[in-house]
């Protein structure tokens, strides 16, 4: 028997969704906002989002740009509410139901990438039993999931992209710059916005700063 159908307005979004799916958090909101501030200056073309579930995220912050969506989530059901949330919405979103390193071709570019990937430490997720374990389970320390986004985002991104990733703790985004240090060269961590009790939300873009021109 299939969960119940819930719903919610998410900044005037009519967003569908079951308990298999992780539960649209209103915070993250504040995601797409700065999404739609980032697009004003990066490259033409769709956005495109990691790990969306429901895909309330990339939905809103396509509706406020105008532009359209790729949409990517390993789970079926995740992936199918996204596809109906969009179509309800009026929104052009493409919705893959993938491993993130199988759903993107290698030609295809972005100007702008938003990744909300699983980022709770496998010991805590019975702490939430609410919450699928698929959508919430970040790997022993959280940062599996964190790391394949940040992998498949600056293989997509264009030059002058930009990626907004949702992380859970400073730690992770701790981390997180000290990858892009040893993997990515002309790319950092240029800004950050602390959403808790919900999460943080970094900005990744062209590293500007002397010793990212190096």
């Amino acid at each position: 028997m299939e969960a119940p159908e819930e719903a919610i307005d998410f900044a005037g979004l009519d967003i569908r969704w079951d308990r298999r799916v992780l539960r649209p958090r209103p915070w993250t909101a504040q995601q797409s906002r700065w999404a739609a501030e980032l697009a004003e200056d990066a490259p033409d073309g769709p956005i495109l989002e990691l790990c969306c579930g429901a895909g309330h995220i990339g939905l809103l912050a396509a509706q406020l740009t105008g532009r359209d969506l790729v949409q990517v989530d390993r789970d079926p059901v995740a992936a199918s509410y996204a596809r109906r949330n969009a179509e309800r919405a009026g929104i052009s979103a493409d919705v893959r139901s993938a491993a993130l390193r199988s759903a993107l071709r290698p030609d295809e570019r972005f100007g702008l990438v938003i990744a909300d990937p699983p980022w709770l430490p496998t010991g805590t997720v019975a702490q939430y039993p609410d919450d699928p374990v698929l959508a919430v389970d970040g790997g022993a320390d959280g940062f599996d999931m964190i790391l394949e986004c940040l992998d498949t985002s600056l293989r997509q991104l264009l030059p002058e992209g930009h990626l907004l990733l949702q992380v859970g703790v400073p730690q992770q985004a701790e981390q997180v710059t000290e990858w892009l240090d040893g993997h990515a060269s002309g790319r950092a961590v240029t800004d950050v916005r602390d959403c808790r009790p919900g999460g943080l939300l970094l900005h990744v873009g062209p590293d500007d700063s002397e010793e990212g021109r190096r």
